[in-house]
């Protein structure tokens, strides 16, 4: 018996955009997790001399963070520089107004989601938000590094570190404007991961798997 394909399927995601997004998935699943550990360092008694816990959790934040400040900047440059524009064409629909209300209607159910690029325009304006917050959470990181680190990355890094310190109010402000930020991914990973799931069952489509294979499925009509 002969089979007939009933859909058609359409590259949306590179291999580039693929690996970045679970490697900064990683990258911040381990930062939170060593963050708040090493804001309460519940495992050594306050008295103990025992700072090997301390010290390896530290070394994974520092690592996981150059990681994802390295991921953020390559991802700026891919948007702006890929050779595939697919995400550049998703701001076509933030200028619509239209756009913005079939998406609406399509999360109360109303209709179906159709995009210009590979995101709508509330995930598009929602996606450059959270961009931003890691930019600014990748630049505080590195200042606390800088007022701790004077050698290498952290020497270069003192001029504009002790200036951000001082514009921020002290290392205390700028420590809490980290911890802020930090429960902002918390909150965005949240919604995002339901939403995926949640637009893969709605539309049958650009959900989870695209992120995995890179490819989208749409039924031939």
């Amino acid at each position: 018996m002969e089979h007939i394909a009933t859909h058609h399927r359409k590259l949306i995601f590179t291999p580039a955009i693929r690996i970045f997004h679970w490697l900064r998935a990683l990258a911040i699943l381990v930062l939170v997790i060593t963050g708040f550990y090493l804001s309460w360092p519940f495992l050594v008694a306050p008295e103990s001399s025992d700072v090997l816990v301390q010290g390896w959790i530290r070394f994974a934040h520092i690592v996981f963070g150059f990681l994802l400040t390295s991921i953020t900047l390559v991802r700026f440059y891919l948007y702006f520089f890929s050779r595939n524009n697919i995400e550049r064409k998703s701001f076509k629909d933030v200028l619509s107004i239209n756009s913005w209300i079939v998406q609406l209607k399509s999360y109360i159910w109303m209709g179906h989601l159709h995009k210009a690029g590979v995101y709508g325009p509330l995930q598009f304006v929602t996606y450059v938000a959270i961009s931003f917050v890691a930019l600014i959470i990748c630049i505080t990181g590195l200042v606390l590094y800088a007022n701790v680190y004077h050698l290498g990355v952290g020497g270069l890094l003192a001029d504009v570190s002790a200036w951000l310190t001082a514009w921020c109010g002290g290392l205390a402000n700028l420590r809490i404007i980290h911890h802020y930020l930090t429960w902002a991914f918390i909150i965005f990973v949240v919604i995002h991961v339901y939403m995926a799931v949640w637009s893969g069952i709605r539309f049958k489509h650009n959900s989870v798997d695209s992120i995995v294979s890179g490819y989208d499925y749409h039924k031939d009509h």
